[in-house]
């Protein structure tokens, strides 16, 4: 069992960056495969980024060039880097945990954290 706790967000501007942080339980975070989701209110969840477990990344084009996802396998704290942010950005984001290799399909995933809401003014 993968408990995920993601904290860092907050209200910011357009153009204004912000760093998430996704903490997670377990002695096997270096196997997982994590990733960062988003849902706006009344839009469907959507995927932003995902590292596998060695590392591999992979971006959705809206956010490729101003997010970076990181891992640091000895905290078990998964991060997403965020600049230039944009009111469109706004979001709950959650990240989520599966075996091994990364997925930008959210069904794919076995753990999810509660979100943190990231908010973007224009």
């Amino acid at each position: 069992q993968v408990q995920l706790v993601e904290s860092g967000g907050g209200l910011v501007q357009a153009g204004d960056s912000l760093s998430l942080s996704c903490a997670a339980s377990g002695r096997t975070f270096s196997s997982y495969a994590m990733g960062w989701f988003r849902q706006a209110p009344g839009k469907e969840r959507e995927f932003v980024a995902t590292i596998s477990w060695n590392n591999n990344t992979y971006y959705a084009d809206s956010v490729k060039g101003r997010f970076t996802i990181s891992r640091d396998n000895a905290k078990n704290t998964v991060y997403l880097q965020m600049i230039s942010l944009k009111p469109e950005d706004t979001a709950v984001y959650s990240c989520a945990a599966r075996t091994r290799l990364g997925s930008s399909m959210a069904a794919d995933y076995n753990y999810w954290g509660q979100g943190t809401q990231v908010t973007v003014s224009s």
